[in-house]
């Protein structure tokens, strides 16, 4: 089926969901699973996801698991975007609210957001990121799935790390090992968002209204949210991609604002080099799909320098 009857189709069953007077299906910029569109059904406005023509729903595809999550975290502390219809006829699709806000990484993302704000934005979801790990993760209709562990997290990038072609990844084969030495004991289970950042969150001035792209959301080990959490704080971290932003709060001044007066949590060092193991091989993945022709996007080829960086600071921080 191709995209434009799968298109003419969907709009269809959406208006059957949220009236007669649904507007035309517009693709929405960002979207990065699935397919993502806007909608408005009388004076609201929707997000659409839906399931790509011939694909198979997991994975990133699996939106209906999406659909899960945001359900469970429906008046909970953690903002979200409402589900307003979900179905599950193939191809599945839910709409959810619309929820108007900026969603920009600092060191990374144009336009540029003041410092102030973004340090304020920052610190802000740093709370709601804590907020997120107190749910419930046996809410009703969630389906949570076995908890994975820091090993089992290991082990799940040391694979995407070993598929990216040795000469992307200098120094990569002593990190997965010194990593694996010393692999920390696990902390009971939360609720993981799984890339959990400034860019998936949208806010409004300073205040977060609506966390976002829930694609690779999971149950295990809080420190793995944090350790990637920490890692857009500097821009060091992104040679040749990132900038500075001046006043950004530290990893100790996040770390801080997340734990609010709690006892500091064990082993945060080797979980800010998963981190960056974590990041490395997914640049390292995406370079290689770019190289292979699998996915053409000449901008990953400005990735090798923060891919070493990444690889080599997470050395540095396991001593």
């Amino acid at each position: 089926m191709s995209t434009a009857i799968q298109e003419k189709e969907l709009a269809q069953r959406v208006s059957v969901h949220l009236g007669s007077d649904t507007g035309e299906l517009r693709v929405l910029p960002g979207g990065h699973s699935g397919l993502t569109y806007s909608v408005t059904a009388g004076e609201e406005r929707y997000v659409v996801k839906a399931v790509p023509p011939g694909q198979k729903p997991v994975g990133r595809n699996d939106v209906l698991r999406q659909a899960r999550v945001l359900a469970a975290l429906a008046g909970s502390p953690v903002p979200v975007p409402g589900v307003a219809a979900m179905d599950e006829a193939q191809p599945a699709w839910f709409a959810m609210e619309f929820a108007a806000g900026e969603a920009l990484e600092p060191v990374l993302d144009d336009p540029e957001v003041p410092a102030a704000t973004a340090r304020a934005r920052m610190l802000e979801i740093a709370h709601v990121l804590r907020r997120l790990h107190a749910t419930e993760i046996h809410a009703p209709g969630l389906d949570a799935p076995q908890p994975l562990g820091a090993a089992g997290e290991l082990d799940r990038w040391s694979r995407t790390m070993h598929a990216v072609p040795a000469e992307l990844r200098p120094g990569a084969e002593e990190l997965l090992n010194r990593l694996a030495e010393d692999v920390p004991a696990d902390l009971p289970s939360v609720l993981l968002h799984g890339d959990f950042r400034l860019g998936n969150v949208l806010c409004v001035d300073e205040r977060a209204v609506a966390v976002v792209d829930w694609e690779i959301w999971s149950v295990g080990d809080p420190r793995i949210d944090l350790g990637w959490f920490l890692l857009f704080t500097d821009h060091r971290n992104f040679p040749g991609v990132g900038r500075a932003v001046p006043g950004l709060p530290t990893e100790d001044e996040l770390l801080a604002a997340y734990l609010d007066g709690a006892p500091a949590l064990p082993a945060m060092d080797w979980f800010r080099a998963l981190g960056r193991m974590k990041m490395a091989a997914i640049m390292g993945h995406n370079l290689r799909r770019h190289r292979e022709g699998k996915h053409h996007d000449p901008d990953q080829e400005r990735l090798p320098p923060t891919i070493a960086a990444m690889i080599r600071t997470a050395r540095a921080i396991l001593g």
